[in-house]
């Protein structure tokens, strides 16, 4: 148990910084990671929804079909969140780039 948490950290840390950056592919596999519950992360949808929509953002055509995907096994409330959520992360994200 203790190699999957450390799988799952290295895998959000490492995808995280190049997530900052814009890298379609990198937001891809977070959405990926927390839509199937690989390297021991757990499936949470809100949030694979949020990581699918910012990859789709970033031109990731793959991110738009996993996020229509999964939103057809969410409430509106749960994709309302996520998309709250998706839009918070871009603001924190262009605030340290402009600091």
């Amino acid at each position: 148990m203790g190699n999957s948490l450390k799988s799952a950290a290295f895998l959000i840390e490492s995808r995280l910084c190049e997530a900052a950056l814009g890298d379609a592919e990198a937001l891809y596999e977070l959405g990926i990671a927390y839509s199937t519950g690989t390297h021991g992360i757990e499936v949470d949808l809100i949030e694979a929804h949020k990581w699918f929509n910012l990859a789709a953002l970033n031109g990731s055509e793959r991110g738009q079909a996993c996020r229509a995907e999964i939103a057809e096994e969410m409430t509106a409330r749960e994709i309302a969140e996520a998309q709250r959520q998706a839009r918070a992360w871009l603001g924190e994200t262009a605030m340290r780039r402009a600091a």
